[in-house]
Protein backbone atom coordinates (compact mmCIF):
# COMPACT_ATOMS: atom_id res chain seq x y z
CA UNK A 1 0.00 0.00 0.00
CA UNK A 2 1.34 3.57 -0.74
CA UNK A 3 1.12 6.15 1.50
CA UNK A 4 -0.94 9.41 1.17
CA UNK A 5 0.79 12.73 -0.34
CA UNK A 6 -0.55 13.99 2.82
CA UNK A 7 1.17 11.19 4.92
CA UNK A 8 4.01 11.89 3.23
CA UNK A 9 4.87 15.26 4.32
CA UNK A 10 3.42 14.43 7.42
CA UNK A 11 6.60 11.42 7.44
CA UNK A 12 9.09 14.17 6.01
CA UNK A 13 8.25 16.75 8.69
CA UNK A 14 8.08 14.50 11.30
CA UNK A 15 12.09 13.23 10.28
CA UNK A 16 13.37 17.20 9.64
CA UNK A 17 11.53 18.20 13.07
CA UNK A 18 13.79 15.50 14.82
CA UNK A 19 16.92 16.71 13.04
CA UNK A 20 16.48 20.13 14.00
CA UNK A 21 15.58 19.39 17.81
CA UNK A 22 19.08 17.46 17.79
CA UNK A 23 20.66 20.22 16.57
CA UNK A 24 23.22 21.77 19.33
CA UNK A 25 23.84 25.36 20.18
CA UNK A 26 27.27 26.17 18.52
CA UNK A 27 25.95 24.70 14.84
CA UNK A 28 22.45 26.89 15.65
CA UNK A 29 24.82 30.40 15.98
CA UNK A 30 26.86 28.99 13.19
CA UNK A 31 23.84 29.12 11.13
CA UNK A 32 22.49 32.26 12.20
CA UNK A 33 25.68 33.81 11.18
CA UNK A 34 25.68 32.27 7.92
CA UNK A 35 21.96 32.96 7.02
CA UNK A 36 22.74 36.26 7.85
CA UNK A 37 25.77 36.28 5.40
CA UNK A 38 24.15 34.66 2.82
CA UNK A 39 21.06 36.72 2.52
CA UNK A 40 22.76 40.27 3.17
CA UNK A 41 24.37 38.82 -0.10
CA UNK A 42 21.43 38.30 -1.59
CA UNK A 43 19.60 41.45 -0.96
CA UNK A 44 22.24 43.35 -1.80
CA UNK A 45 21.86 41.76 -5.50
CA UNK A 46 18.31 42.42 -5.67
CA UNK A 47 18.79 45.77 -4.39
CA UNK A 48 15.63 45.43 -2.07
CA UNK A 49 14.36 48.52 0.49
CA UNK A 50 11.41 46.31 1.68
CA UNK A 51 11.43 42.70 2.73
CA UNK A 52 9.16 40.10 4.33
CA UNK A 53 10.76 37.20 7.01
CA UNK A 54 9.62 36.00 10.10
CA UNK A 55 10.95 35.55 13.74
CA UNK A 56 12.66 32.16 13.63
CA UNK A 57 11.60 29.12 16.83
CA UNK A 58 13.66 27.35 18.50
CA UNK A 59 14.00 24.65 16.03
CA UNK A 60 14.17 26.39 12.74
CA UNK A 61 16.73 27.70 11.08
CA UNK A 62 17.52 30.96 12.75
CA UNK A 63 16.36 34.41 11.51
CA UNK A 64 17.70 36.84 14.16
CA UNK A 65 21.22 37.73 12.75
CA UNK A 66 19.69 38.17 9.51
CA UNK A 67 16.80 40.70 10.68
CA UNK A 68 19.24 42.93 12.60
CA UNK A 69 21.42 43.37 9.30
CA UNK A 70 18.94 44.15 7.08
CA UNK A 71 17.35 46.93 10.00
CA UNK A 72 21.01 48.05 9.90
CA UNK A 73 20.93 48.35 6.77
CA UNK A 74 17.77 50.52 6.67
CA UNK A 75 15.57 47.81 4.86
CA UNK A 76 12.03 47.63 6.02
CA UNK A 77 11.45 44.58 7.52
CA UNK A 78 7.46 43.04 7.33
CA UNK A 79 6.74 40.23 9.92
CA UNK A 80 3.56 37.88 9.91
CA UNK A 81 0.90 37.82 12.32
CA UNK A 82 -1.11 35.27 12.82
CA UNK A 83 -5.11 35.48 12.20
CA UNK A 84 -8.06 33.36 12.34
CA UNK A 85 -8.87 31.24 9.40
CA UNK A 86 -4.88 30.99 8.49
CA UNK A 87 -4.27 34.30 7.69
CA UNK A 88 -1.31 36.25 7.99
CA UNK A 89 -1.59 39.78 8.55
CA UNK A 90 2.00 42.18 8.87
CA UNK A 91 3.36 44.58 10.61
CA UNK A 92 6.32 46.41 10.89
CA UNK A 93 9.77 45.06 12.74
CA UNK A 94 9.90 46.89 16.14
CA UNK A 95 11.94 44.39 17.81
CA UNK A 96 9.16 43.76 20.41
CA UNK A 97 8.09 40.12 19.91
CA UNK A 98 5.60 37.95 21.52
CA UNK A 99 4.45 34.01 21.41
CA UNK A 100 1.32 33.63 18.75
CA UNK A 101 -1.42 31.37 20.16
CA UNK A 102 0.44 28.42 17.81
CA UNK A 103 3.58 28.68 19.99
CA UNK A 104 5.72 30.56 17.25
CA UNK A 105 7.31 33.77 18.18
CA UNK A 106 5.70 37.14 16.02
CA UNK A 107 6.40 40.59 16.08
CA UNK A 108 3.96 43.00 18.57
CA UNK A 109 3.87 45.77 15.57
CA UNK A 110 0.54 47.67 14.93
CA UNK A 111 -1.00 45.24 12.45
CA UNK A 112 -0.43 47.01 7.83
CA UNK A 113 -3.40 44.03 6.82
CA UNK A 114 -2.45 40.76 4.94
CA UNK A 115 -1.93 43.05 1.58
CA UNK A 116 1.13 44.28 3.04
CA UNK A 117 3.43 41.79 2.21
CA UNK A 118 2.98 42.80 -1.70
CA UNK A 119 5.37 46.08 -0.49
CA UNK A 120 7.88 43.03 -0.29
CA UNK A 121 10.40 43.49 -2.91
CA UNK A 122 11.92 40.00 -1.60
CA UNK A 123 10.05 37.41 1.05
CA UNK A 124 11.84 35.09 3.15
CA UNK A 125 9.47 32.32 4.31
CA UNK A 126 9.91 29.26 6.51
CA UNK A 127 9.80 25.63 5.55
CA UNK A 128 10.46 22.14 6.36
CA UNK A 129 11.86 21.26 3.30
CA UNK A 130 12.50 22.22 -0.60
CA UNK A 131 13.30 20.49 -3.67
CA UNK A 132 15.18 20.29 -6.66
CA UNK A 133 12.50 22.04 -8.24
CA UNK A 134 11.32 24.79 -5.57
CA UNK A 135 8.71 22.78 -4.29
CA UNK A 136 8.34 23.55 -0.30
CA UNK A 137 7.19 22.05 2.17
CA UNK A 138 5.43 23.70 4.56
CA UNK A 139 5.01 22.80 8.55
CA UNK A 140 1.09 21.99 7.10
CA UNK A 141 -1.04 25.19 8.55
CA UNK A 142 -1.21 26.74 4.61
CA UNK A 143 -0.31 30.26 6.06
CA UNK A 144 2.20 31.03 3.58
CA UNK A 145 0.74 28.87 0.42
CA UNK A 146 -2.37 31.10 1.03
CA UNK A 147 0.02 34.55 1.58
CA UNK A 148 1.91 33.92 -1.12
CA UNK A 149 -1.22 32.88 -3.58
CA UNK A 150 -2.56 35.92 -2.89
CA UNK A 151 0.53 37.83 -4.05
CA UNK A 152 -0.42 37.62 -7.55
CA UNK A 153 2.47 38.71 -9.62
CA UNK A 154 5.03 36.78 -8.72
CA UNK A 155 7.79 37.79 -6.10
CA UNK A 156 11.62 36.76 -5.31
CA UNK A 157 10.49 34.05 -2.33
CA UNK A 158 13.31 32.20 -0.81
CA UNK A 159 12.47 29.34 1.87
CA UNK A 160 15.17 29.66 4.63
CA UNK A 161 16.54 26.34 5.29
CA UNK A 162 19.13 24.24 7.13
CA UNK A 163 21.66 22.80 4.29
CA UNK A 164 20.08 19.19 4.84
CA UNK A 165 16.46 20.70 4.36
CA UNK A 166 17.46 21.01 0.53
CA UNK A 167 16.68 17.41 -0.95
CA UNK A 168 15.30 15.68 -4.27
CA UNK A 169 12.13 15.82 -4.05
CA UNK A 170 9.39 17.08 -1.41
CA UNK A 171 5.40 15.41 -1.73
CA UNK A 172 3.47 18.28 -2.92
CA UNK A 173 -0.37 19.21 -4.09
CA UNK A 174 -2.09 21.63 -6.36
CA UNK A 175 -2.60 24.34 -3.33
CA UNK A 176 1.60 23.90 -2.71
CA UNK A 177 3.18 27.36 -4.11
CA UNK A 178 7.20 26.65 -5.29
CA UNK A 179 9.62 29.33 -4.13
CA UNK A 180 12.20 31.45 -6.16
CA UNK A 181 15.18 30.14 -4.25
CA UNK A 182 16.63 28.75 -0.55
CA UNK A 183 18.64 30.66 1.70
CA UNK A 184 20.43 28.29 3.67
CA UNK A 185 23.89 28.75 6.07
CA UNK A 186 26.17 28.36 3.43
CA UNK A 187 24.40 28.65 -0.06
CA UNK A 188 21.73 30.46 -1.90
CA UNK A 189 19.74 28.84 -4.64
CA UNK A 190 17.71 30.49 -7.40
CA UNK A 191 15.57 28.12 -9.01
CA UNK A 192 14.23 29.09 -12.76
CA UNK A 193 10.78 30.33 -12.72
Amino acid sequence: MTMSTSARKDAMRKRIRASRRAMGDDERREADAGIAREGAALLARAGARTIACYLSGPVEPPTRALLAYASGAGIRVLLPIIRPHGVLDWAEHTGGERVAALGVPETTGAPLGPGAVAEADLLFVPAAAVDAEGMRLGWGGGFYDRALAALGSRRSVYAVLYDADVVDRVPHEAHDVPVTGVVTPTRTLSFDR
